[in-house]
């Protein structure tokens, strides 16, 4: 039975395994989850993946849940071509940075992309309806941040902490590439499949501003995004007329990020 992967274009926990699975040249089939519409909230799906988040992979009936825990169970069961590397080292590094991603940068993209990706759905709820959607979030840190980006918008703690954390890695992963290709060593890894989905949510919004003068970070994601896995896995999903509207979406934001990156600076120095 072939792989099913449950995923949405604007998740980089799916984009990721999509990256991975595309690597590997296996052959899946794609079920959309509608994501603003909380599909991934109804119980049918609750029953593949008690979270209600995507992605699930599905594999001869059985689902996998988490996104990190999906990419290394495709490595062990398709160790070809290798996404993980042999050195104890090397794979110690790789993890480290699957783990930052999961438990910083993750929660950080959601505060940045959250108000701007629901911005139409919430747009047509009552303050009710608005109440009781997020009320079904599963996990109760995210439904908590939620409910404090539904009230504050950018205005919410959660930016200005995601500012910082995104600020951090960018800095540390430039200076890290500075003297070695990927992250993980001298070959791509599932931490550069893991890592690189989290800044095609600054590409699309416009703010490539954000990297654009580390120059390590700037050359290790356009290598990333010339590779086919990246091609077909992430950049497919978003057409020109996607791009054009994510990057209007992206402007007012990016000016309050930019109100923030001035004092994350001025605190780092």
């Amino acid at each position: 039975m072939a792989l099913k992967l449950y995923t949405h274009p604007m998740s980089p926990c799916a984009q990721k395994v999509r990256i991975v699975l595309t690597e590997k040249n296996l052959e899946w089939q794609k079920v959309h989850v509608d994501l603003p519409g909380k599909a991934n909230l109804e119980p049918e799906y609750l029953k593949l993946n008690p979270l209600g988040v995507v992605p699930t992979l599905v594999d001869d009936g059985r689902p996998i849940i988490e996104s990190s825990i999906i990419c290394e169970y495709l490595e062990d069961k398709f160790p070809k071509p290798d996404l993980r590397p042999i050195d104890p080292y090397q794979v110690a590094n790789m993890r480290f940075w699957m783990k930052h991603i999961d438990n910083k940068v993750h929660p950080s993209c959601g505060a940045l992309q959250w108000p701007l990706v629901m911005a139409d759905k919430l747009k047509t709820m009552s303050e009710d309806e608005k109440q009781k959607m997020i009320g079904r979030v599963v996990e109760k840190p995210r439904r908590e941040r939620q409910r404090r980006l539904l009230k504050l918008g950018y205005e919410a703690p959660d930016v200005a902490d995601a500012v910082g954390v995104y600020e951090k890695t960018i800095a540390d992963m430039d200076d890290l590439l500075s003297s070695q290709a990927w992250l993980a060593g001298d070959k791509f890894s599932l931490a550069d499949a893991a890592m690189a989905p989290y800044f095609q949510t600054l590409f699309q919004f416009g703010w490539n501003e954000w990297y654009a003068d580390r120059e390590h970070v700037a050359d290790w994601y356009e290598r990333c995004r010339a590779r086919a896995s990246y091609r077909d896995g992430v950049a497919a999903d978003f057409s020109a007329d996607k791009l054009k509207d994510l990057a209007v979406r992206g402007a007012p934001a990016w000016t309050k990020i930019q109100s923030i990156l001035v004092g994350v600076k001025r605190h780092a120095a």
